[in-house]
């Protein structure tokens, strides 16, 4: 009985594991190196925060895509560019990651720590 309890809860740890650990193939960037960037007019700046929270800020040239439309509206990105994502606090931002990669999504860029890290 000892065993399954053993079991389980090594299942349990992977599990929360996974989900926090970074979506393979999928670069992370931190804000200072985002900053760089957002000139690049070959990126896709996407922000898959609420439209109330985009509305209350947001970084110019993000196109706010909220995550639960990500799916329905991600032939509206060119597989061709790269995409780099961001949200709050890279929770949503790594969701929304790993949807564009399951998609066919070669490039795609998470930005960690979100716009709580923005400075």
């Amino acid at each position: 009985m000892e065993y399954i309890n053993y079991i389980l809860i090594t299942l349990i740890m992977i599990f929360f594991i996974q989900r926090f650990l970074p979506t393979k193939g999928v670069k992370q960037i931190t804000t200072a190196e985002l900053a760089k960037e957002l000139n690049d007019k070959n990126k896709q700046y996407i922000d898959v925060r609420t439209p109330g929270e985009f509305k209350a800020n947001h970084i110019r040239g993000f196109k706010n895509i909220p995550l639960h439309q990500l799916e329905n509206q991600a032939q509206e990105l060119s597989k061709e560019k790269e995409v780099i994502v961001i949200c709050q606090s890279g929770m949503r931002s790594n969701k929304a990651s790993k949807l564009l990669k399951r998609r066919g999504f070669k490039q795609v860029t998470n930005v960690k720590g979100g716009m709580g890290a923005w400075v």
